[in-house]
């Protein structure tokens, strides 16, 4: 069974992308936990961190860089933002397709989603 971001990655589900590359796609998470949520995909897959290998050292990099980046975009690098990246049904990790997730927007002083 092929996951959903691999899915959206070939165009056979619908999103709404903020980037994309030959390495990546950055999409709108559907149940966003913050007034900017967006998930910051490979589109290579492998299920989490834990099955990184060294050879996707640079790729891992990009995907960083590109999530600072991403917050400048959307108006949020100022003010503060948030990149989780869950790693196994523990920590709870749904979707077994490495992705961070890029998340604030929040007012100043107003609580945000805590980790």
């Amino acid at each position: 069974m092929t996951c959903i971001f691999c899915k959206i990655i070939k165009g056979e589900l619908p999103t709404t992308k903020v980037y994309e590359d030959d390495e990546m796609i950055v999409f709108k998470d559907i149940a966003p936990k913050a007034p900017v949520h967006v998930l910051v995909v490979p589109k290579i897959h492998f299920a989490s961190l834990n099955e990184a290998k060294e050879e996707k050292e640079k790729l891992l990099g990009k995907l960083l860089l590109k999530t600072r980046d991403i917050a400048k975009t959307l108006g949020i690098s100022k003010s503060g933002y948030k990149v989780i990246i869950n790693n196994g049904a523990g920590s709870g990790q749904v979707v077994f397709h490495l992705h961070l997730h890029l998340i604030g927007g929040w007012k100043e002083g107003a609580k945000g989603y805590i980790v």
